[in-house]
């Protein structure tokens, strides 16, 4: 089975048991950008991977979504923000950057410029360490935003904070898929990988230092307290978080940046 990874500090405490306690056979594992993994899950290059939520809308037809594990903030998040030459209410019609290695958090941009700024710049697709020559202001995710190192006077607004603070709602940055047409082939792979995510969220709690120091050793140009950064971020899937994911689906679809999501297919590991 070919499962995807976000090659992101984000994802890896999802990973860490099967990184460094055991492997899972069977499984070939792929990591790459978001945008990398939310393409290969369309054209079902991959059986089961973590995806930006914003394509979830747009393919959820084919895939069921895990009902126990997401990624996630309540306000402040660190790794999604939009660095600014300006004031982010002197943004109409400037330039901004879009990084090209996320989906959620483009869709999330524009929906609070648009909707609560009532902003129409001129976006423009970007590397993911976007240098802003020639822009306005850039999007940057993940762990592009958490070394990124602005220069004097630029503004560094976070998306995280900003969507609650406009919505009162925190994000769910991405979810864990499986595509449909994979599950009569791979149900006991499916069921391996689920059970080592669960493991792993398990070890964020009971050997915490220890899952910090190999994350550091992965990541090492991240400078930020990687335990700080944890701890800002949601793992389990409550029902606060469906609920949020839901009214962010209705957003975008109501702007016609996804499609139009009428009810997701969570996972039941039972049937």
């Amino acid at each position: 089975m070919k499962l995807g990874y976000i090659d992101y500090l984000n994802c890896y405490p999802f990973y860490y048991h099967m990184f460094e306690k055991e492997a899972l056979s069977g499984i070939t594992l792929f990591p790459g950008y978001p945008s990398t993994l939310n393409r290969m899950m369309k054209t079902g290059d991959l059986h089961m991977s973590p995806i930006s939520a914003a394509t979830c809308a747009d393919i959820s037809d084919d895939v069921y979504v895990l009902p126990n594990v997401c990624l996630s903030s309540v306000g402040y998040v660190k790794s999604v923000i939009l660095v600014s030459k300006k004031p982010i209410e002197d943004l109409d019609g400037k330039t901004i950057g879009i990084t090209s290695a996320s989906h959620t958090s483009v869709v999330l941009l524009k929906i609070l410029l648009k909707k609560y700024f009532n902003l129409v710049p001129v976006y423009t697709d970007t590397a993911p360490m976007p240098t802003l020559e020639g822009m306005d202001a850039a999007l940057l995710i993940g762990n592009e935003a958490m070394i990124y190192q602005p220069k004097p006077g630029y503004l560094v607004y976070d998306l995280g904070e900003l969507w609650l603070e406009k919505t009162g709602f925190p994000v769910v940055f991405a979810v864990f898929t499986v595509r449909k047409d994979a599950m009569e082939a791979f149900h006991g792979p499916v069921k391996a990988v689920i059970e080592s995510y669960d493991l792993s969220i398990q070890c964020l709690k009971t050997e915490k230092m220890n899952l910090i120091a190999k994350a550091a050793i992965k990541y090492p140009d991240i400078s930020y307290s990687i335990e700080a950064y944890f701890n800002l971020l949601q793992f389990n899937f409550t029902e606060r978080l469906k609920h949020a994911l839901a009214f962010y689906h209705g957003q975008a679809g109501d702007m016609g940046l996804v499609k139009p999501v009428t009810k997701l297919s969570y996972l039941d590991m039972k049937k």
